[in-house]
């Protein structure tokens, strides 16, 4: 090798090694979106026989008609009903819990934190079979009300997460600030500690709709008669995907990049403004 084929050996070494972390992190990225990719491209498609696993043809009818399957529709309308409901009542039982654990000293305080991660680490199923013994040692009808507190369960813990590591990082003394201009309780809470605690609140909420709306473990097991959007696909894929699973999936897709890039642009202006 000689020295001009040397320098260009070392150049091409020394600018893959400046952008090694760019472009594992590209890699990832894309590895990641990939699935995203391929049920976005098989949405257009038309397929000739009942399973979407395979490219025929271009078409655009399952998106002119996406509730064209039967109870595809009202199960997606349940399973945003149920993950709605349970972000809300995570939301604010988590954010309180959060608040209680981060600012209050009480006996098994501890003890509490550390149950908070129980329902993260134990096994979907292990807390799917205890949910369904207990509804059923309770006699409760299997249905709407069963999913909705096994998904506020569930959901809990992440909103906790979030939340508690957003007001662990909060200045005190702003709020000390706010008493000493003569602000209520309520009044503090209100401008000074919810504004600040607000993108780990969203962040929890975020979470708790997304884990919620995607769940079929826990709640195959406490739904009864009751079909979730989740269930509905499970159910479909034996007997036939259609393509209308793929238009959901690429709309769901879509609604989420949305909010990350509003939230992105909502915070840059924010920097901006103090700037």
């Amino acid at each position: 090798m000689d020295t001009r084929q040397s320098r260009i050996f070392g150049t091409s070494v020394n600018w893959l090694k400046s952008r090694l972390v760019v472009i594992a992190g590209l890699l990832t990225l894309g590895y990641l979106l990939l699935p995203n990719v391929v049920v976005t491209v098989f949405s257009f498609n038309q397929p000739k026989g009942r399973f979407n696993y395979e490219w025929q043809q271009f078409s655009t009818a399952a998106w002119t008609d996406p509730c064209g399957v039967a109870d595809l529709c009202g199960s997606l309308s349940l399973s945003l009903q149920l993950a709605a409901w349970a972000t809300l009542g995570a939301t604010v039982l988590g954010t309180m819990i959060a608040f209680a654990l981060v600012r209050y000293r009480f006996r098994a305080r501890g003890a509490v934190n550390s149950l908070i991660f129980l329902p993260m680490a134990m096994p979907e199923v292990v807390m799917a079979a205890s949910l369904l013994t207990l509804f059923l040692n309770l006699g409760a009808q299997l249905g709407f009300w069963t999913i909705l507190i096994a998904h506020i369960m569930f959901c809990l813990s992440f909103v906790v997460v979030a939340v508690k590591a957003r007001v662990m990082s909060m200045d005190p003394r702003l709020e000390e600030a706010a008493r000493d201009l003569y602000a209520g309780p309520v009044q503090t809470f209100v401008r000074v500690t919810l504004p600040i605690a607000a993108p780990g609140i969203a962040a929890g909420a975020l979470l708790a709709f997304a884990l919620s709306f995607d769940d079929f473990i826990i709640t195959n097991f406490n739904a009864g008669s009751t079909v979730t959007f989740p269930m509905f696909v499970w159910g479909s894929a034996q007997r036939g995907t259609p393509v209308q699973i793929n238009v959901i999936g690429t709309a769901m897709f879509l609604v989420a990049v949305l909010f990350v890039v509003a939230g992105m642009a909502i915070g840059n202006r924010r920097k901006k403004q103090k700037a």
